[in-house]
């Protein structure tokens, strides 16, 4: 394959990757390393499979806290699964409704957390609230660290591009 287009490629998972780590259809880190991965099979990367491994462990990990933290969030302040399924439709929304503003990608996961936990588990508005509050937080922590995850595996792709004085690969 050529080299122009296997960099194409993997800047495109890559970034790709960082939008998936912040949307839940799409599986952020792992597409990231994929572009990593990718990338390596260039003339412009110099990092070999132990950098690779060391970076697909950190995936996995992450991946493993992703399910974990929402889940604690919720349970620590006596959530349920509703308002996990809440708040990841109610990102989905925020997305929707983003050219509003970027605040709707954080208020609507709440929001949804919110309308899980209050409908389907018929909470009062005070336990509602309190368990939206925990899912809400663990759900912000954990695409937090997706996102910096995957912005980590961007960043260094492109210094490696970059420190390829002639740009030849565009």
């Amino acid at each position: 394959m050529d080299e122009s287009l296997l960099t194409i490629i993997s800047l495109i998972c890559l970034v790709t990757g960082f939008f998936g780590s912040f949307l839940p259809v799409l599986p952020g880190t792992v597409l990231s390393w994929v572009g990593l991965l990718l990338f390596k099979y260039t003339s412009y990367a110099d990092y070999g499979w132990p950098t690779l491994i060391f970076c697909g462990l950190i995936v996995i990990l992450v991946q493993v806290v992703n399910y974990i933290l929402p889940a604690y969030g919720s349970k620590k302040f006596g959530g349920s699964r509703a308002g996990i399924i809440g708040a990841s439709l109610g990102l989905l929304v925020g997305i929707i409704f983003a050219p509003f503003g970027f605040i709707s990608i954080i208020i609507a996961p709440f929001l949804g957390a919110f309308l899980g936990e209050y409908i389907f588990q018929k909470r009062g508005q005070k336990e509602a609230f309190k368990a939206a509050f925990g899912t809400f937080v663990g759900f912000i922590l954990s695409t937090g660290i997706s996102m910096l995850v995957s912005l980590a595996f961007l960043v260094f792709v492109m210094w490696k591009l970059s420190s390829n004085a002639n740009w030849n690969w565009i």
